[in-house]
């Protein structure tokens, strides 16, 4: 089978997906089809748009190095900037033709006797493919709150990771439940419009501050007529972002403590303030930074409650000290179901194996990519690949798959799928790695774990590293595969 025969079905048209269209084809591989669910490309960036969403990696660090923006305003970039660069990207590599909106995959199935891969879609159509690359992300499905009582409110409930186009909060009550990401993104910007806004914290984080600046007219005026100089200056990011392992150094994670609580100090009640300060490791939850989050609890209109909630009423919700806030609209800001990866959708291996079975302890795979009893099933931001910028892992994920693709090629090889003590061996070297990281056992129960417990997002090691791990693949690694029929 050459390169122009094999057919490849790519799920997901986010980030991940741009990278396989482009990279796949410069390759040599003409039959590439990226399904999309939704009627957009970009993903996450696509999905959720709730005020003040921003890139928390610097935004020359997280574009493609094969379609480099020269003129972007600030060093961060915000929701409708991304978007807006990921549909260019698009226009400028044209490569809306290998993409169809508004097809989702409801399953994906693997023929032991073909060799091929069946995915069924949201139209009713079944894709035949000889590749499946799952380019689904960590963040295509939203996490609601186990909350009672929240199908009985009678307001308005909404999730960050779906926030409505036209929800207007001006001069309303506004609760906001959580305090990760979202939250700390959203609340500024929900307290300059609302009426009255309560933010519902279980547990404090660190929020360091963001060195988000403009960027000069001169330096982008330099960068769009010197693609050397823009070359060098994401160079230069990207040096300080992929050559450092997370939360390795000590000194960098007690500097980190010490900017967090610095921030703390400009919230000017004591007892708020006293509230928002974390009694954890600055690591043991995920990174969260923001200019903005501290000082808008100096707004009288914001209150901080981390009384713990006893359920959702129909007005409003309850804490557990007999207090009922009444509000106008929920919004919870609970983040994502992020360990299960390609398996949100069902997908059926060899023998009938279903990935859910493969994966009943807890997700894994080989280089985060290839995963034992799935042949020719690629996955990009897969299993403790979450590092660095996510747009640089996706093209280093994307260039492995080309890479194995290519060696499959010339070795006349139908299919691959990973030996079970290849993955067995490199997930025993990457837990205890991840065993030695001590901020993530702090005792936070945050995301990165699956319900047994394992850690199952995070990479332990710096990008650079993940980078040199994928760099010319043998396929030693494989048990290799041959059609029949």
């Amino acid at each position: 089978m050459g390169a122009n025969d094999r057919r490849i079905i790519v799920i997901g048209a986010g980030p991940g997906g741009i990278v396989s269209a482009h990279l796949l084809r410069e390759a040599g591989y003409t039959d590439v089809t990226v399904i999309e669910r939704d009627d957009d490309v970009g993903g996450t960036w696509q999905r959720s748009r709730y005020p003040g969403l921003a890139c928390d990696v610097m935004i020359h660090a997280y574009q493609f190095s094969f379609h480099l923006k020269p003129d972007w305003p600030r060093s961060y970039a915000s929701q409708p900037e991304i978007l807006a660069y990921m549909r260019e990207t698009v226009d400028a590599l044209d490569l809306w033709t290998m993409i169809r909106l508004d097809t989702g995959a409801t399953s994906a199935s693997w023929d032991d006797d073909t060799g091929e891969w069946t995915v069924t879609t949201t139209t009713g159509e079944r894709l035949v493919g000889d590749v499946l690359i799952s380019a689904q992300g960590m963040f295509g499905e939203i996490k609601w709150p186990d909350i009672d009582g929240r199908d009985t409110f009678t307001g308005q409930l909404v999730h960050t990771g779906n926030w409505p186009r036209d929800l207007d909060l001006a001069g309303k009550r506004v609760a906001v439940i959580g305090s990760a990401a979202s939250a700390v993104q959203s609340l500024p910007e929900i307290a300059k419009v609302a009426g009255q806004v309560y933010s519902y914290q279980r547990s404090p984080q660190w929020v360091l501050p963001k060195e988000d600046y403009p960027h000069p007219p001169e330096q982008i005026e330099l960068f769009r007529n010197d693609p050397a100089a823009l070359q060098a200056h994401r160079d230069g990011i990207m040096l300080w972002i992929g050559s450092n392992a997370p939360f390795s150094n000590r000194d960098i994670l007690l500097g980190a403590e010490w900017a967090g609580a610095v921030a703390i100090s400009v919230v000017e009640d004591p007892v708020t303030r006293e509230g928002l300060t974390p009694h954890i490791p600055w690591g043991c939850f995920r990174p969260l930074f923001s200019n903005d989050y501290y000082p808008a609890f100096n707004r009288p209109n914001l209150e901080l409650v981390t009384t713990p909630i006893e359920r959702i009423t129909p007005a409003g919700i309850l804490t557990t000290d007999g207090t009922e806030r009444e509000v106008d609209v929920i919004v919870c800001a609970t983040g994502y179901v992020v360990d299960k990866f390609a398996s949100r959708i069902p997908i059926t291996g060899r023998e009938g194996r279903t990935l859910d079975e493969a994966w009943a302890d807890g997700a894994e795979a080989h280089l985060g990519v290839t995963t034992t009893g799935f042949p020719n099933l690629f996955m990009l931001y897969g299993p403790n690949n979450n590092a660095g910028s996510l747009v640089e892992m996706a093209e280093y994920e994307v260039g492995y798959v080309r890479d194995l693709l290519l060696a499959m090629d010339e070795a006349g090889v139908d299919w691959i799928d990973v030996r079970r003590e290849a993955m067995d061996a490199y997930n025993a070297e990457l837990q205890s790695a991840i065993a030695g990281v001590e901020v993530w056992h702090a005792g936070c129960g945050h995301y990165y774990e699956s319900p047994s417990g394992k850690i199952v997002t995070q990479y332990p090691y710096s990008m650079f590293h993940y980078r040199d791990s994928v760099a010319n693949p043998s396929l030693d690694d494989f048990e290799l595969g041959h059609v029949t029929a």
